[in-house]
C-alpha cells in the first residue's frame, strides 16, 4: 500500500514526562507504523521518544513529516522504500531520483543511515516482485555512491520468518531450497556494502497457529524449564532465542556464519479476535517487558553469547486503519492519546491534545503470519551482531 502523510499540525500539545526503569546505556529501537487517522503529529512524538530513550526509528517509507520532526534529535532512522516502488526502481534515474528526494534532502540534519528496500518481498508469492528486489537494492546502492552516501547510509531489506525452511531444532536452522540462490545474492550484497541481514520475527504467531502445542510461558520468556536442542546440547528458555539460533544455523549451513543479523520487528498484541489466542494487554506486557529487559542487559543467545542483541520492536502506536485480525490494530506500546496500552515501566504523566493528524500517516509493514510456521512451532527470528565480518566464502570472491 502506498499511503501517504498529509498531517496538520497539532494545536495541542503533548506534555508527556517519560522515565524508563531500564535507564542503563542500551539502543532501544522501535518501529513507527502509521496506517491510522489518529495518530499525533510527529513532532509532538520526539519528546515522547527522547524521554523513553530511543535511539533508533524504523519507518517504513520515507514520510517527510516525520524526517523533518525528528531533525537534530541524534536518533537514527530506517527508512523504507515499498514494495510497490521496486520495478520503478531499476531504472537508475528512478534510483536516484528517489535517493535524492526521499534521503539526501534530509541529511545531515536527520541521522538517516539504512534504507530497507521492500519488506518480506521473497516470502510474497509474487515471483515478478522478487525478481526486481535485488536490482532495486543495487540501483539504490548505486544512487548513494553517486552521492557519496554510501557510507553513511546502508541498504538492506527485511524478510520474514517463512524463508526458513526448518527451524526446529535450532541447530537444524535451513533456508528455503528455493530462495537460497536469491538469499545468497542478497547475503553478499549485505556484506560487501556492510549493511544488516534483517528478519522479521513473532512468537505470537506460532503460539496462535498452535496454543496447544506451543507453551506460553516458553514463547513469553517465562518457561522453568524450556528446551535442549537434541543435536548442539544448548539449552534454550525461550522461543524468540531458539529462533534467533536457527536463523543463524541457517546461515552457517550457506556460508555466511558472521552476517550481521538484526531482528527488525518483534512484539506481541494487546487484543484480539476471539480466534487469537494469547492477545491480551498482560501477554503483551509480558513479552515486551521481558524482552526490554534482555535488551538492557545485552544478554546473547547460547549460540552466540556475546552478542548484544539488535532489535526493534513493533510498534509505537495501536494503528486503527490497519487492515486484517484486530491483532493488527493492536500492536502498539502506546494508545493514540499518548498513555501506555499497559505498564512496562513508563511513568506518563501528561496529556495528548485530542487534536490528532486526522488523516492516514504513513506506511506501515507489521508482519503477518503466511501460513503455520515451518517445521514445528520455531518459526525463524534473527540478532545481531555488532560489526559485521563477511564470512570466509564472501572474502574470497
Amino acid at each position: 500500500m502506498d499511503l501517504r502523510h498529509s498531517s496538520t499540525p497539532l494545536t495541542g500539545m503533548l506534555l508527556i514526562s517519560v522515565s524508563l526503569l531500564f535507564t542503563a546505556a542500551w539502543s532501544l529501537g522501535i518501529n513507527y507504523g502509521q496506517i491510522a487517522n489518529n495518530l499525533p503529529n510527529a513532532k509532538a512524538v520526539v519528546p515522547l521518544l527522547k524521554s523513553m530513550g530511543v535511539a533508533r526509528l524504523k519507518l517504513y517509507d520515507a514520510d517527510s513529516h516525520v524526517l523533518k520532526a525528528f531533525a537534530n534529535t541524534g536518533i537514527e532512522f530506517i527508512v523504507g522504500l515499498g514494495n510497490e516502488y521496486l520495478v520503478q526502481m531499476k531504472d537508475p534515474k528512478q534510483a536516484q531520483a528517489w535517493v535524492n528526494n526521499n534521503v539526501k534532502c534530509y541529511l545531515p540534519a536527520t541521522k538517516i543511515t539504512c534504507i530497507a528496500v521492500g519488506n518480506e518481498v521473497l516470502t510474497a508469492n509474487d515471483t515478478s516482485l522478487s525478481a526486481h528486489l535485488f536490482p532495486a537494492m543495487e540501483n539504490i546502492h548505486s544512487a548513494l555512491v553517486s552521492v557519496n552516501l554510501d557510507k553513511q547510509v546502508m541498504v538492506t531489506t527485511a524478510h520474514n520468518l517463512g524463508i526458513l525452511e526448518v527451524s526446529y531444532p535450532p541447530s537444524s536452522g535451513v533456508f528455503r531450497r528455493d530462495l537460497i540462490q536469491k538469499l545468497s545474492c542478497i547475503l553478499d550484497f549485505n556484506c560487501k556494502v556492510g549493511s544488516p541481514f534483517l528478519i522479521n520475527a513473532y512468537p505470537y504467531f506460532a503460539y496462535k497457529a498452535d496454543p496447544k502445542q506451543v507453551p506460553l510461558d516458553f514463547v513469553l520468556f517465562e518457561s522453568a524449564s524450556g528446551i535442549v536442542d537434541p543435536v548442539s546440547g544448548l539449552h534454550y528458555d525461550n522461543m524468540l532465542y531458539a529462533q534467533i539460533d536457527a536463523v543463524h544455523s541457517a546461515l552457517q549451513k550457506i556460508g555466511y556464519k558472521n552476517v550481521d543479523l538484526q531482528i527488525s520487528e518483534t512484539g506481541w498484541p494487546s487484543k484480539g479476535d476471539p480466534d487469537e489466542p494469547g492477545a491480551s494487554p498482560e501477554n503483551a506486557r509480558k513479552y515486551n517487558g521481558h524482552l526490554l529487559k534482555l535488551m538492557k542487559e545485552k544478554k546473547g543467545t547460547p549460540l552466540n553469547p556475546n552478542s548484544d542483541l539488535n532489535i526493534y520492536v513493533f510498534a509505537l502506536f495501536n494503528e486503527n486503519l490497519k487492515p486484517g485480525p484486530t491483532s493488527e490494530r493492536n500492536f502498539g506500546l502506546f494508545k493514540p492519546d499518548g498513555t501506555p496500552v499497559y505498564d512496562l515501566g513508563f511513568n506518563v504523566t501528561g496529556l495528548l491534545s485530542s487534536n490528532t493528524t486526522g488523516s492516514i500517516g504513513g506506511s506501515s509493514g507489521g508482519s503477518s503470519p503466511a501460513g503455520n510456521p515451518p517445521n514445528g512451532y520455531l518459526s525463524i527470528t534473527a540478532d545481531d551482531a555488532v560489526s559485521i565480518v563477511c564470512s570466509q566464502k564472501v572474502n574470497n570472491n
